[in-house]
């Protein structure tokens, strides 16, 4: 991701991706959005990553529990607003807006509810909660990745259906293997977090 940021330091407008949305480029909200979504986006996943690190839970609790915060609100001061405003201009149509306003809904509304649980201390429901959050936390790589083999492998598609079969796919599929994990995984999460801890 670092390697993929790294040409939009220049703040020109003719910058790869940015070659696709001239319409909205001197929108100064969209512009905003774009290089927040754009330059916050590593420590989204670094700090996400971190929470699944389960040496660092049981040794190092104070690394689990800073970079979870510092997880938290950047998705929800950061990058969940401004993907939600930049999925309003998204290409592809509305088909592909749709996808994308969803998935920045749902990726604010299950860190939160992580966070949430967390207060009330119900580890359990806190890990699935987080789980899902990071899951659509990887739609900014699976996006790519799905753009790659459909490029790779000359998939007979127009680019607008491309773009909004990709935009779903993106993050539905991580979703889906994410309550796999929840729920065939949970074996695990249950030996490492009680239900609920004690007040």
């Amino acid at each position: 991701m670092l390697l993929l940021s790294l040409p939009y330091t220049s703040f020109k407008p003719h910058v790869d991706f940015l070659m696709t949305k001239q319409l909205v480029y001197h929108l100064r909200l969209w512009r905003v959005s774009f290089y927040t979504h754009v330059f916050v986006s590593i420590l989204v996943l670094l700090t996400g990553l971190l929470q699944f690190n389960w040496y660092l839970l049981k040794k190092y609790p104070g690394v689990h529990r800073t970079s979870g915060k510092i997880y938290v609100l950047i998705v929800l001061l950061f990058s969940g607003p401004s993907g939600l405003i930049m999925g309003f201009y998204a290409n592809g149509g509305l088909p592909a807006r749709i996808s994308f306003v969803i998935l920045a809904t749902l990726w604010m509304v299950f860190t939160y509810m992580g966070w949430r649980y967390t207060l009330q201390r119900n580890w359990q429901k806190h890990a699935a909660m987080l789980i899902r959050s990071y899951a659509l936390t990887l739609s900014a790589l699976t996006l790519r990745f799905y753009a790659f083999l459909i490029g790779t492998f000359h998939i007979p598609l127009h680019p607008v259906n491309r773009y909004i079969l990709i935009s779903w796919l993106s993050w539905t599929l991580n979703l889906l293997i994410a309550e796999a994990i929840i729920k065939w995984g949970f074996e695990k999460i249950n030996r490492s977090f009680p239900a609920k801890s004690a007040a």
